[in-house]
């Protein structure tokens, strides 16, 4: 349960607040906490009474309107067509929309004119009377950092725009937890926020928070109570040790624990979700007279875990299924088994090339075309591709298999599952080592540890060299495998400047001539898109080297490898065709598209070289990883499971870190993200188990 703080009638809504910038970039590890568990959980004054209120509610001794008048719960509508849509590019907005005051009052505080159309799309038409009355809204617009809007405070008249101005520790608030989910957290601990709020010298930083929480800018939640087993499930991975302590009257008080914080965006998609998943759960009925047919299903298909696969689905609503690249066959089978019994089936893929290869693999032309259909997560949701929708918003589907389940941001997947019908089945593959979904929360890893449902764990290895190579590294192991046909090649590098130089010989020359594999099919991926061997600079040498050009069109040429950024989190590689007066022309797995021109810096870049983040769910025949020396603290074993994993015939790495690689593999697996989906499904559990208890004792 959400109880949110009182709101205000002023500035912008937690909603809003929400919105990352459209690049979808992290921008760093989230600061530490400190201080006891004590300290943590015991503020003072105004906070300590909001954090009583919260705990009251959230346990329901009291009603919310006790403390304050919090708006009805919105009613329930039809499944969403779609994830809640990207904010636009600043750059959509015509001049002409843009008020003259805004351009008066940037001009007056110092301001670049470029910034006018993104303030108005931010803020509304009244940017200017809000900005006057609160500068730091500008936070709210993307890219503006808070060192941008505190020289914008202090070029405006009025005392109360000063550094201590309550107004700033709010609007900073946001803008952290908008960074936290950019960072894969759904909520912060109050006080690893008020951390990091001090950082940027917000003084009385604890209560900074609680002030952004009585005016609705974020929410606030009550220490979740610990499961039977005596262990915290914040976020997936997580055990700490819940503690009680004697309330003094005989009683046990409720454990010690951190108050979290985040925006409402997230919060309303956990919530959401974890609906969605016990709606699932509580309106299956297991078909028991076909469970012989589902037998005889499981028994006609190869392997274990595709029979193991096909067993579990047969008597569930819900199912996860982990494996690496060779267990997507699994899920393949399963679809095709489906189809098989009668079962309205979809297959979503992450990416376009999976979506293919599933599609061909489920069918195998021994079911009809229409019975399995095949599309990707994007274009299911954005209603281009998949069986469509019933009257009510529901897809018309018995069996939804989603693969690559592990990229699925928070908000995606409450939109997958809302729009599944009471009674179908839901299945979620994909390889737990994985770098995790672009957005905000950890839908895959908390579902697992959630224990709620059938999980098969896959026993098909990935063949191979590379399948040896990527299979030691999730265990965390760095070997040196035996490559007879050059599958794997370690290139030493000394600087960042060689590692550019031998980057593009391999792509150019090596690779094709001792591989086979042509340069169009080979991808480069790197740490970042900064630096000496970043993306940016890769793709200068790319680009110089495979296709010379004056970058006729905004830096881009027919011809040009291009990452295309539709909506933040989802990038899709394509090739520059051509440009008109209408925008850039684009060819994206055999379809034509056209960027205008002023969308072009938010969401098209060579692509020659990309992140591991962006690789995420794709596959080449061939793939460069490229690790500069000065990239260790950015590293972790997922990253490096991640990159090394892109290639399907062929990897190189440029190596410029030495041993140190082998300890970041051994020594640091990953960031673990913050969520709540964890504890609201164990919430869900723990009240229908306490219902189904109510009846016995009567």
């Amino acid at each position: 349960m959400t109880t949110p703080p009182p709101t205000s009638g002023s500035g912008a809504g937690p909603s809003d607040a929400a919105r990352p910038p459209s690049d979808g970039a992290a921008a760093g590890t989230a600061d530490g906490e400190a201080g006891t568990a004590e300290e943590r959980s015991a503020p003072s004054g105004r906070a300590a009474e909001l954090m009583a209120a919260v705990r009251a509610v959230e346990s329901g001794e009291r009603s919310a309107t006790d403390f304050f008048a919090a708006p009805a719960p919105p009613p329930r509508t039809a499944p969403r067509a779609a994830p809640s849509a990207a904010p636009a590019a600043p750059h959509a907005a015509a001049p002409q929309e843009v008020p003259g005051e805004v351009h008066e009052l940037l001009a007056r505080a110092g301001a670049p004119a470029a910034l006018a159309a993104p303030v108005v799309l931010a803020l509304g038409p009244r940017a200017a009377e809000v900005l006057l009355e609160d500068p730091w809204q500008l936070l709210l617009v993307p890219g503006v950092r808070p060192e941008q809007a505190d020289a914008f405070a202090r070029a405006l008249p009025g005392e109360e725009h000063g550094p201590d101005s309550p107004a700033r520790g709010r609007a900073l608030a946001v803008w952290l937890l908008a960074r936290a989910a950019r960072q894969g957290h759904t909520v912060l601990e109050v006080s690893a926020l008020a951390q990091q709020l001090a950082a940027f010298s917000v003084s009385e930083a604890e209560a900074a928070v609680y002030a952004a929480a009585e005016e609705g800018l974020l929410l606030a939640f009550a220490p979740e109570q610990p499961p039977a087993d005596g262990t915290r499930a914040g976020s997936a991975g997580s055990t700490e040790a819940g503690s009680a302590e004697a309330d003094g009257e005989g009683g046990v008080a409720e454990p010690a624990g951190p108050v979290l914080v985040g925006l409402e965006r997230w919060a309303l998609a956990e919530e959401s979700l974890a609906e969605g998943v016990q709606r699932l759960l509580t309106t299956f009925a297991p078909d028991t007279e076909g469970r012989e047919e589902w037998e005889k299903a499981a028994a006609s298909v190869s392997g274990p875990s595709a029979r193991e696969l096909i067993g579990a689905v047969a008597g569930a609503a819900l199912v996860l299924h982990s494996g690496g690249e060779s267990a997507k066959a699994e899920p393949a089978a399963l679809a095709g088994a489906a189809a098989a019994l009668g079962l309205r089936v979809c297959v979503a893929a992450w990416s376009e090339e999976d979506r293919e290869r599933l599609g061909t693999a489920a069918t195998d032309g021994s079911v009809r075309e229409d019975a399995c259909t095949a599309v990707t997560v994007a274009g299911l949701l954005g209603g281009s591709e998949g069986p469509g929708r019933d009257e009510e918003g529901c897809f018309t589907v018995d069996l939804l298999i989603v693969t690559d389940a592990g990229l699925l941001g928070t908000e995606t997947a409450a939109a997958l599952v809302e729009s599944l019908p009471e009674g179908a089945r839901l299945v979620l593959s994909g390889d737990p080592q994985l770098l995790g979904s672009a957005g905000a929360g950890q839908v895959l890893a908390d579902l697992f540890a959630a224990r709620i449902c059938p999980q098969v764990v896959s026993r098909t290895p990935d063949p191979g060299p590379l399948g040896e190579l990527v299979s030691s590294i999730g265990i965390g192991e760095l070997p040196r495998v035996e490559a007879p046909d050059r599958e794997v090649v370690i290139v030493p590098v000394r600087d960042a400047g060689e590692a550019v130089h031998r980057t593009v010989q391999l792509v150019a020359d090596s690779v094709p001539r001792a591989v086979g594999v042509p340069a169009e099919q080979t991808q480069v991926v790197t740490v970042g898109p900064e630096g000496g061997a970043g993306a940016r600079s890769l793709n200068a040498a790319l680009k110089q080297r495979l296709n010379p050009g004056p970058g006729a069109f905004d830096g881009f040429d027919a011809g040009d490898r291009v990452l295309h950024t539709p909506q933040p989190g989802r990038s899709v590689p394509a090739t520059v065709l051509g440009a008109d007066e209408s925008g850039l022309r684009l060819e994206c797995f055999g379809q034509q598209i056209t960027v205008p021109r002023e969308l072009l810096a938010e969401t098209v870049r060579h692509g020659w070289a990309i992140t591991a983040h962006q690789a995420a769910g794709r596959r080449w025949p061939a793939a460069v990883v490229v690790l500069p020396g000065d990239a260790g603290a950015l590293l972790d074993r997922r990253w490096v499971y991640t990159a090394f994993g892109r290639g399907a015939r062929h990897v190189s790495v440029v190596q410029g870190l030495g041993p140190e690689l082998d300890r970041i593999v051994a020594e640091r697996p990953s960031t673990t993200r913050l969520t709540r989906l964890r504890s609201l499904l164990n919430a869900q559990r723990a009240e229908q188990q306490r219902a189904e208890q109510q009846p016995a004792e009567q």
